[in-house]
């Protein structure tokens, strides 16, 4: 039997179907989300919730022309399957297919590219303000969820749209929920919304009287204005009509024709903006997602787990609950992840020492920068993509007053199957411009354990970057160990060359030594540790005794560890020393695995071993 869904080749092709054909149509997105996404990976929970509601988007306006624009975008599965790429979908988050995220390259019905939170508001205000200086005349549609409200750039644009009365509608995707469960007063407020029964019981009831009026009679009018004024003494809606909006809900999120009724409302109002509040069940449809929604949220690809390797950010919140337990000074902070960071083992047993601030990077970095100058120790749990959001907090509010905050970078280098918008590739370059931090990458999780413990002690900034996924499986030492600051590893000797490694680098620079020994090379093996400052005793002394230098890092070469070699080079006494440097080039690196990313910029053992033989071809001729 030929699917509903086998027939949607774009959003046209919605319009003609019939309620039981588009519950039918639901009912196969998601177990096409569900088959697929269990076998690719990718966001699973939040694309179960959004079905309905991206069905009823695309009947209602007409997508390419108007304007659908989804914050974070890694709900937008659905929206990828209704507008022409049912047939690559298989392909999502897989090297050179679709992208986990929505991406203007990819598709016209992609009208903003996000990959992080609190954009989409900002975006299309910009997108409507640009229909009304051109005299065209579109819809525009911004959909957030609750978790992406709590960061301050939407209410930036919120209050800036309000301002304007400019014609914009704005969909609230309530679920109570971000990666994790959401906090703050906004979440609370929310609640009230979502949980109020008055509210259900108040609205089937005047459903109930405004239903058996003539419709459209004076009489008709003046019971939905009463319905309205019962709504409003329960619902919270004042922060949002204060804001200069007209507020519609809350709507059910999984009944289509409901979201219609309310989308179509919010259409007829041609001069002010619209806020629909629309309840939605994150995982909907799919009883491990709905009773898991934080582990369902994320699901890896269908594979044999590798090893049994403690991940770096179980090692992290490992360690920051053994020195929380040891030192009541130290405290956790993240935006949003508490769970992704390793956090959530600390907030389970000591609760107040550990702080979600909710999506709000620029706000959780000056608040521990706060903690900071009250003699607390700080440790600001958070991935690499993500404090590029902070990067003027981190100058201004932390190292410009040399306050003992310690940022533990999540997602370091290449992150793989989340892509462009994800690969921490840039936090060694922004960060290595900034005066008064320390920057360390371990090579493996135990260096991980005391590199935290000795940031403690540093009493100035410091930024440690560590990789996503599983460590290398090194037994952990039972006690912490204080490195000395600034000081790098020699892990082999050699005289033809020597290779500097930092972070994740290092292991496939120990294995290119190897494969270069069996050819008769000879190479020194550095593990870096500090990016900044940089050990430069020992660098200058390997240089002048091989006379040949590379650097590797998994970062985008300009302004990154090369470079902090290359000028230190530069600035010495010696003279004629031959260097490379091996990273990243300057572009975005596309989503695919780890591993083949790896190889394709020769940052594996094979690629790292013939770069070197590239750079300097009388090695080999030589041996």
């Amino acid at each position: 039997m030929t699917r509903i869904l086998d027939r949607i080749n774009g959003p046209e092709d919605l319009k003609g179907l019939t309620p039981s054909e588009l519950n039918e149509l639901a009912s196969e997105i998601r177990n096409e989300l569900i088959t697929t996404v269990n076998t690719t990976g990718g966001h699973l929970a939040s694309n179960l919730g959004v079905v309905e509601l991206t069905i009823a988007l695309h009947r209602v306006f007409k997508s390419p022309h108007d304007k659908i624009i989804w914050d974070v975008g890694h709900q937008t599965y659905a929206h990828k399957l209704l507008t022409g790429r049912r047939e690559l979908f298989p392909t999502i988050r897989q090297y050179g297919g679709l992208s986990g995220f929505t991406d203007r390259a990819e598709s016209p019905h992609d009208h903003f590219g996000a990959g992080h939170a609190s954009t989409s508001i900002s975006a299309a205000l910009g997108m409507a303000i640009a229909r009304d200086l051109l005299g065209e005349d579109y819809h525009v549609v911004a959909i957030i969820g609750d978790g992406a409200l709590t960061g301050g750039m939407a209410f930036e644009a919120l209050n800036q749209t309000g301002h304007l009365g400019t014609r914009l509608i704005v969909i609230l995707n309530d679920n109570g929920m971000a990666i994790s469960p959401n906090v703050g007063a906004l979440s609370k407020l929310l609640s009230r919304a979502r949980l109020d029964r008055r509210y259900y019981r108040t609205k089937e009831e005047t459903e109930r009287i405004v239903n058996r009026l003539p419709f459209g009679t004076q009489v008709w009018q003046a019971g939905r204005r009463v319905r309205d004024s019962l709504k409003s003494l329960i619902i919270p809606t004042m922060i949002w009509e204060e804001l200069g909006f007209t507020y519609l809900g809350p709507i059910d999120g999984h009944n289509i024709a409901e979201l219609e009724e309310a989308l179509n409302q919010a259409k007829e109002y041609p001069s002010r903006p619209t806020f629909v509040h629309v309840i939605t069940k994150k995982g909907k449809g799919y009883q491990p997602a709905e009773e898991d929604p934080v582990r369902f949220h994320g699901v890896g690809m269908s594979k044999e787990k590798q090893g049994r390797a403690k991940s770096y950010s179980e090692v992290l919140g490992l360690t920051i609950l053994r020195l929380a337990k040891e030192n009541p000074r130290v405290v956790a902070v993240t935006a949003a992840m508490p769970d992704g960071t390793g956090l959530n083992v600390v907030a389970r047993e000591l609760p107040h020492r550990v702080f979600d601030q909710g999506v709000c990077e620029q706000h959780t970095v000056t608040f521990a920068a706060g903690l900071a100058t009250q003699g607390f120790i700080p440790f600001v749990a958070i991935y690499s993509t993500f404090l590029q959001r902070a990067f003027d907090q981190v100058i201004h509010d932390v190292c410009l007053q040399r306050l003992p905050v310690i940022f533990a970078i999540d997602r370091a280098g290449i992150v793989g199957e989340d892509g462009k918008t994800h690969q921490g590739v840039f936090d060694l370059s922004y960060l290595g411009c900034i005066p008064n931090i320390i920057i360390a990458s371990p090579k493996d999780e135990n260096e991980l354990q005391h590199l935290l413990f000795t940031a403690t002690r540093a009493n100035c900034p410091v930024a440690i970057r560590y990789p996503k996924g599983e460590g290398l499986g090194v037994p952990l030492d039972e006690e912490f160990c204080e490195l000395p600051l600034g000081k790098a590893e020699v892990l082999r000797t050699g005289d033809d060359l020597a290779i500097l490694a930092i972070g994740a680098t290092v292991a496939p620079s120990l294995q290119a030594a190897e494969l270069l020994a069996e050819m008769g090379v000879e190479c020194t093996v550095i593990n870096a540790r500090f990016v900044k400052p940089l050990d430069s005793t020992l660098i200058l002394a390997v240089a002048s005794k091989t006379n040949r230098i590379v650097t590797v890092e998994e970062n985008v070469l300009a302004g990154g560890f090369g470079t902090q070699v290359t000028r230190l080079l530069e600035g010495s006494a010696l003279h004629g020393v031959q260097t490379a440097c091996i990273g990243l080039p300057d572009e975005f690196i596309e989503h695919g695995p780890r591993a083949l990313l790896q190889a394709k910029y020769r940052l594996d053992a094979e690629g790292i071993m013939q770069r070197v033989l590239q750079s300097f071809p009388d090695l080999a001729h030589r041996h």
